[in-house]
């Protein structure tokens, strides 16, 4: 990949305050598989760090929102996406900065694993023991209503 193609890399001085990653915005992607979702310890160096939060990152100026999401998680976790259909999005809008969630459903046959440093362990949780983990500030924000659109895709258990 050229340098060309990778053009979204960067911090931006958010409205909302705070700094964000990504200067075309960011984009991850939520994998629901069961009751279970895919999530990424991230490595304590990285912005955030030593937090539980989904594959994702920095969306480069060509992309669309689930290209983007889809290439961070190959990066990060090695999926393969023929396993995994998008269904839905879900966006953290803050005027001048976004993070879009792609909700994605996954196959039994999707392998996810740590690819880089940027990762301590992935792994499948069951969407009730999300709460439990020192979940990354921003997912942690966006959690309770993430949670509400698994739940109504699932249905009653």
């Amino acid at each position: 990949m050229t340098m060309a193609a990778r053009d979204g890399d960067g911090w931006v001085q958010c409205d909302c305050g705070n700094k964000h990653w990504g200067l075309n915005g960011a984009a991850g992607i939520l994998i629901l598989r069961g009751d279970e979702i895919l999530l990424q310890h991230r490595a304590p160096w990285v912005h955030n760090g030593d937090t539980w939060g989904i594959p994702g990152g920095a969306r480069d100026s060509h992309e669309s929102v689930i290209q983007g999401a889809i290439r961070e998680a190959i990066e990060e976790t090695g999926i393969d996406p023929a396993f995994v259909t998008a269904i839905e999005t879900f966006s953290d809008d803050h005027g001048n900065w976004r993070y879009d969630t792609v909700i994605a459903r996954a196959t039994d046959e999707l392998i996810a694993h740590e690819v880089n440093d940027e990762s301590h362990e992935v792994r499948w949780v069951e969407i009730e023991k999300v709460d439990h983990l020192n979940l990354h500030p921003s997912f942690a924000k966006s959690w309770p209503a993430l949670k509400e659109i698994l739940n109504n895709l699932i249905g009653p258990r």
